[in-house]
């Protein structure tokens, strides 16, 4: 097996894995809760990994500008967005990084907006941040189709929103888990609003080097000077080259007084990431693209493949194909599974999924799939739905 050629190993390896979406349930219950990927890691990152634990280069992380140079070949290779090496921090995860921006940009008991459903750590954020939640949610209201995501946000709401005084937009883009990708239209849109009303703008952009082709992804600081004048970005490579658990992510602001600001960020922030991380993400970010390429082939034939196997077996169960990582997002509505239908599928299916309302109460009746595995699992995952009927 190659980079250009990138498949999930079998179950019974799995299993032998040490990660929380393979530890945290009975050895019979098939996981597809946890965002990570099955697939073996890339060659490149495979190589750097070992060469550091061979030299016993296992110390404290300090200056690595190959993550911050790596990250603007990506940037201008894959979505033309020019990013200096000097705009560029590190932190450990995408999480401490929009907790320690937002504790530097706000103050306990200010206004943060979410759009629901979404990702379930935003609400930890929050409340770790002591932060006073408001929820503008996405609807399913659009046309459905291949190319088109039916859930639609109301920036006419979001506007409202920003109007009533409002601190930061916390923006999920792309959008987890809808699979939804932002046009250039609607960013340049929340961009102007959040000028007009002094709203800050962090994107949460983990997922982006997963989009598929049929979609062009949009950075938000890429989208105009204006943006560039209230918005943060925070990413990171554990999403796109699948290794979470080392430890390493980005913030990137593109603005003299946003930096300015930034700089209030704690030493430790930096120092926190894991040094194996840092090097794993330049790496990856630099010479990752033919793994990533041939993943998101594998991905692309698992989205469709959903779709059929619910359409043989489970038709009436809601899925969109998303347009953005692996990430599918059913509404189980009209199987009668109960309040918290991945409780039913858990208890009754041995199968794991991640329950729809720890994304927003609405969507008690929805359930996350993570598609990213073999063929053979996403089948058998979806015989195990239809046993628990």
């Amino acid at each position: 097996m190659t980079d250009r050629e990138v498949q999930a190993p079998s179950l019974a390896k799995l299993l032998t894995h040490h990660s929380e979406k393979w530890r945290n349930f009975d050895r019979d219950v098939l996981p597809l809760p946890s965002a990570e990927m099955d697939f073996p890691i890339a060659d490149p990152i495979r190589k750097v990994l070992q060469d550091m634990v061979a030299q016993s280069d296992l110390g404290y992380l300090g200056s690595v500008p190959e993550l911050a140079a790596g990250f603007a070949k990506f940037a201008a290779e894959r979505w033309s967005w020019s990013v200096d090496a000097s705009q560029v921090s590190v932190a450990a995860d995408v999480g401490v990084a929009v907790v320690e921006v937002l504790r530097v940009f706000t103050k306990p008991g200010d206004t943060i907006l979410i759009n629901s459903p979404v990702y379930q750590n935003f609400y930890n954020w929050i409340n770790e941040t002591h932060l006073t939640k408001v929820d503008v949610p996405f609807a399913r209201t659009g046309v459905e189709s291949d190319t088109n995501n039916p859930w639609q946000l109301d920036l006419d709401a979001v506007e409202k929103a920003y109007a009533a005084g409002l601190k930061v937009h916390l923006l999920c883009s792309p959008h987890n888990p809808l699979g939804r990708v932002f046009s250039k239209d609607e960013l340049t849109r929340i961009a102007d609003m959040a000028k007009k009303y002094g709203v800050l703008v962090i994107s949460d952009e983990i997922h982006a080097p997963l989009t598929y082709d049929s979609k062009n992804f949009t950075p938000f600081l890429a989208v105009s000077e204006t943006a560039r004048e209230v918005g943060v970005t925070v990413t990171a490579a554990s999403k796109g080259w699948n290794i979470a658990g080392l430890k390493c992510a980005i913030i990137v602001s593109q603005n003299d007084l946003i930096n300015k600001k930034l700089d209030e960020l704690p030493m430790a922030v930096h120092f926190r990431a894991s040094i194996l991380g840092a090097f794993a993400s330049a790496t990856a970010f630099a010479e990752g693209g033919v793994w990533l390429d041939s993943v998101m082939k594998e991905l692309d034939h698992n989205r469709f493949l959903i779709r059929e196997l619910l359409t043989a077996k489970l038709p009436s169960v809601k899925y969109h194909i998303p347009h953005n990582s692996y990430l599918a997002w059913l509404d189980m509505s009209s199987l009668n599974l109960g309040e918290n239908p991945s409780a039913t599928l858990l208890e009754k299916g041995r199968v794991a999924f991640n329950p729809g309302h720890s994304y927003g109460r609405q969507c008690s009746q929805y359930v996350r799939l993570n598609f990213a595995t073999s063929p053979e699992i996403i089948t058998e995952a979806i015989a195990r739905i239809v046993r628990t009927l």
